[in-house]
């Protein structure tokens, strides 16, 4: 039970990395496109991993 608690919180931290990780390598155009601000990457990418 440990084990899949840990488990799902490392998927989750990997899926917030990458989420983290593409998002920056958009220009702010692009970003501006789908409605976020180069600020808002962190916060938007902890609410998609996190959920």
């Amino acid at each position: 039970m440990i084990l899949s608690h840990l488990l799902a919180s490392y998927r989750a931290w990997l899926n917030y990395r990458k989420t983290v990780s593409e998002l920056s390598r958009l220009s702010d155009r692009e970003l501006a496109d789908v409605g976020l601000r180069r600020s808002e990457i962190e916060r938007t990418a902890r609410e998609y991993a996190f959920l």
